[in-house]
């Protein structure tokens, strides 16, 4: 790795603290936050950046924030609307964006571009989703009343389907197993209830006080999980010949998580320590019908620009919104598994789909810190066929 490599044009960006809520199941009897509102988890967000980064609310620039069903409770700017429920200066603006499940990473993208064209020194960038209260249905039940968003020309270009049929259509081109696809979620389990065990969240979660007791974890997480389980659930997205279950699928849930981002003479000014430093981003468009494929041509433009090789990168976050998605960018690039979702992934941890991007980052930082590594790589797929990734360096 001492070879010149390109990435990020512009002023050097850097991650200086990432946080979270824990992640409730969105159920309205039995999730930890079936009376809270997005609100409150966005808020608590903005909240503990400022506290750990020890910098004054008037310090930030702008709020941009991920949420993929900005109305209800989520609806007229969200990002604005937490930020003034917690009594910081109305002076900070703020902007909601949708770019699916990878809102909260094109927060951080949007943020990143901010910082490093020195428009802004300091912007916090986020996501929320409160899929209890506002649910991946919502959207139907609004076309009801106000129209559909996909006209006859576009049906008449694309045969759209579900995000899970796309997960079955993803096992079906890479040849996946059921087998391989129950083994890899009951890996993220595993994985995810020792993480939990042994503290490794501990740093990145904001403990939540829920009827009385204090939690640091995250609701969907399944201690036990075996392969042998998940073989005997149902497929759910193909009535023949399907591989996809609930068990291979990641957890409606509700939740929110940001970064920190900041210049090199803002972390001087206000004496902050940069974590990582954002080494380049993109976004790329795929397939809108097979849709879930984003990461594997997000990946190669990564390492394309930059330069590196996958042997180069130590840790992976690949969204596991389905098996299916990470086995497939598996076969692609040939990665040690070992470095890929070291800690679970969606499947177990839970999916609130505009914030899950902010988690991705906040525990890639961590887990370059704890194993005193450099590189990692952060990718997502997202609805609709587009894909996002990042590459963070360890300061």
């Amino acid at each position: 790795m001492a070879r010149t490599h390109r990435g990020l044009a512009g002023r050097a960006v850097f991650v200086v603290e990432g946080t979270r809520t824990p992640f409730g199941r969105s159920h309205t009897e039995k999730g930890w936050f079936r009376d809270v509102h997005p609100n409150d988890l966005l808020g608590a967000v903005y909240r503990d950046l400022l506290e750990r980064a020890r910098i004054a609310p008037t310090v930030v620039e702008d709020l941009v924030v991920g949420c993929t069903a900005p109305f209800g409770e989520q609806s007229r700017n969200i990002a604005r609307n937490a930020w003034l429920q917690e009594g910081y200066p109305p002076e900070v603006p703020a902007v909601v964006l949708d770019r699916r499940c990878g809102s909260a990473q094109t927060a951080s993208e949007m943020g990143t571009a901010l910082v490093a064209s020195g428009t802004h020194d300091v912007v916090i960038a986020a996501g929320v989703e409160h899929m209890g209260h506002v649910p991946m249905n919502a959207p139907a039940k609004i076309s009801e009343l106000y129209g559909e968003p996909w006209t006859p020309r576009m049906w008449e270009q694309y045969d759209f389907v579900n995000q899970g049929e796309s997960a079955e259509l993803i096992a079906d081109r890479w040849a996946l197993t059921r087998e391989e696809m129950d083994e890899f979620a009951a890996r993220s389990h595993q994985l995810a209830a020792a993480a939990i065990e042994a503290g490794r969240f501990d740093g990145e979660i904001i403990p939540w006080d829920l009827d009385g007791e204090l939690r640091v974890g995250d609701q969907t997480v399944r201690p036990g999980t075996t392969a042998d389980t998940l073989a005997g659930l149902k497929t759910v997205f193909r009535n023949e010949g399907g591989k996809v279950t609930a068990g291979s699928s990641s957890p409606i849930c509700d939740g929110a998580a940001g970064v920190l981002l900041a210049s090199a003479s803002a972390v001087d000014e206000y004496g902050l320590t940069p974590r990582a430093r954002i080494v380049d981003q993109t976004t790329v468009g795929v397939d809108p019908v097979i849709m879930l494929t984003g990461p594997i041509p997000a990946t190669h433009r990564i390492l394309e620009r930059t330069g590196f090789d996958i042997a180069d990168i130590e840790l992976f976050e690949v969204n596991e919104a389905f098996s299916s998605v990470v086995l497939a960018w598996q076969r692609e690039f040939t990665p040690d598994v070992d470095r890929v979702n070291v800690n679970g992934g969606a499947i177990a941890l839970g999916h609130p789909v505009g914030a899950t991007g902010g988690r991705l980052l906040s525990t890639a930082v961590a887990e370059l810190e704890r194993r005193d590594a450099e590189l990692a790589l952060v990718t997502m797929c997202c609805g609709g066929g587009l894909g996002t990734a990042t590459l963070l360096q360890r300061v």
